[in-house]
């Protein structure tokens, strides 16, 4: 039972992974209001503006998928472990 919430958790946080990546690289090649984008952003968006109103703009690159990705990473590698230590 915990390990296939390790395995769901661990599932979970890839997938978010790979939507900030397909987040960024569409922002640079659709437009904002293509479908697509629109679809990944509803998921993205509300994750990334809070990390916005703290992390400012260096230049003109947005960091917050970075850091997003950091916090989901170190978000799921804590509960993976949390869960581990419960087996």
């Amino acid at each position: 039972m915990i390990l296939g919430l390790i395995n769901l958790i661990n599932i979970a946080a890839q997938l978010l992974i790979l939507l900030v990546i397909a987040s960024v690289v569409l922002s640079y090649f659709l437009p904002p209001y293509h479908q697509v984008r629109q679809t990944i952003d509803r998921v993205v968006e509300p994750m990334l503006m809070p990390i916005r109103q703290v992390v400012p703009l260096i230049g003109m690159f947005d960091l917050s998928p970075l850091v997003l990705y950091f916090l989901i990473r170190a978000l799921s590698w804590a509960l993976t472990n949390f869960l581990y230590t419960l087996v």
